[in-house]
């Protein structure tokens, strides 16, 4: 993993049971996801990198905006994490 990658955490704020509520990304130094965890109301979690992905989460195919992007939507609140909590994240989860 290149040192290079940025990890997100994004907290979406919405009211469907369907789409997750929490999404947390690897992404490349082009803000492409290499890995992600989506966490759903009802206590799942969707998993999704280039060997496999869940039948609810894959992995996105356009570069993520940046968090001050994303920010300019009110119903996002997203963070930078370290790859170090990803990680952490990564192996709890997937």
């Amino acid at each position: 993993m290149n040192k290079l990658n940025h990890y997100i955490d994004v907290i979406w704020h919405h009211e469907s049971l369907d789409d997750p509520i929490r999404l947390v990304s690897e992404l490349d130094p082009n803000r492409f996801e290499l890995r992600k965890l989506e966490f759903f109301r009802d206590g799942t979690v969707g998993v999704a990198d280039c060997d496999r992905e869940t039948s609810q989460t894959r992995l996105g195919i356009v570069a993520i905006p940046t968090l001050d992007e994303i920010n300019q939507d009110r119903q996002f609140v997203a963070i930078s994490i370290n790859r170090e909590v990803f990680e952490h994240l990564w192996f709890r989860h997937a």
